[in-house]
């Protein structure tokens, strides 16, 4: 459950403030209050979609998954003490000052918390985001325009804040985190630009499926094996999208080979079947230079279409059933003929 709570908040964060076509550098942050078997604080790092590092309060120190440029690696264990320390003392005084103000202070509680900023597509730094939960629910969001010197934010808890806390906070995201993030980004988007710079267009498949109790028809746009994962999928009636609340799926799924997939079905009345609406399924991704759209021929799967087709199929196979039954007769009779002038 802290695992799935964490990737929301991580696919949150990346979904809402990461543009398409740009790059970012996101941390994500768990401080345990409780026994539990796992670190009190640990960081796992992230760029755009891979893991590149991890620090707990066990070690105190950061680990990196890639080290092409060896020189890096003092600078990245300062930039790392620096960060990470002041990430522990804010999350740890957070997380007590909320689990305070609980009714009950028994049990483990847990504060998350998701960092991340964005390099655009033109390598311009562009917001910085900050998202907190504790014990299942957000706490406070906030997000940071640099370049507009703009800083918005949202607190469900209304958590009150001083004007010493307001300046701390942001002195500390404009002045250290974010020139620090935006540093780690480029450098790591050079180191693995061969994983996160890769572009593979989707595979797209139609699939129809006729359901017999209730003979309505359900049909499915799934594209798959596309990276970057930033895709638009969407499904049209009659050249209008098609209500939400009336697709189901449309979660962007990993594969096995680092890629994704994305599937939205919809499901189709008998009524609706009779009027021929016209369906297509459109997909927009950085590798296809236009729009995909490929219609639906449902027009295949009417019900009553497919009930003609079955009666037309047991009446030939009954005519061809019965031609040769009498062809095999008529075949005996001339053998037993045969066999009888034989014998005269």
């Amino acid at each position: 459950m802290l695992i799935l709570l964490l990737m929301l908040l991580y696919w949150t964060v990346v979904n809402t403030g990461v543009s398409t076509g740009s790059h970012s550098l996101v941390t994500l942050v768990t401080y345990i209050v409780g026994q539990t078997p796992f670190p009190e604080f640990s960081v796992v790092v992230m760029v755009d979609d891979l893991q590149i590092g991890y620090y707990d309060s066990i070690t105190w120190k950061a680990v990196y998954r890639s080290h092409s440029d060896p020189k890096y690696y003092d600078e990245e264990q300062s930039d790392a003490g620096v960060v990470f320390r002041h990430m522990y003392n804010s999350v740890k005084d957070r997380a007590f000052y909320l689990k305070n103000l609980q009714n009950d202070t028994d049990g483990v509680y847990v504060l998350q918390r998701v960092n991340a900023c964005e390099l655009l597509s033109d390598d311009k730094p562009g917001l910085v985001h900050s998202l907190d939960a504790f014990g299942g629910q957000n706490v406070e969001e906030f997000i940071i325009d640099t370049q507009k010197n703009d800083f918005q934010m949202k607190k469900p808890w209304m958590i009150s804040w001083d004007q010493v806390k307001w300046y701390n906070v942001k002195y500390m995201y404009e002045n250290v985190y974010h020139p620090i993030c935006i540093k780690v980004l480029r450098r790591y988007l050079d180191i693995e630009k061969n994983n996160v710079m890769r572009k593979v267009k989707p595979r797209v498949r139609l699939m129809r499926k006729m359901l017999t109790d209730s003979q309505e028809l359900q049909i499915s746009c799934l594209a798959t094996g596309f990276y970057p994962r930033h895709i638009n999928l969407t499904l049209f009636r009659d050249d209008q999208p098609v209500d939400d609340d009336q697709i189901t799926g449309g979660e962007i799924l990993p594969n096995g080979d680092g890629t994704y997939q994305m599937r939205r079905s919809l499901m189709i009345s008998k009524e609706e079947l009779r009027e021929q609406h016209k369906y297509n399924c459109t997909i927009k991704h950085l590798n296809l230079d236009n729009k995909l759209d490929i219609t639906f021929d449902v027009a295949e799967s009417d019900p009553g279409s497919s009930m003609q087709s079955v009666v037309v199929s047991v009446l030939v196979f009954m005519c061809l059933a019965g031609l040769i039954i009498t062809a095999l007769i008529i075949l005996r009779k001339i053998c037993a003929a045969a066999s009888v002038q034989d014998e005269k």
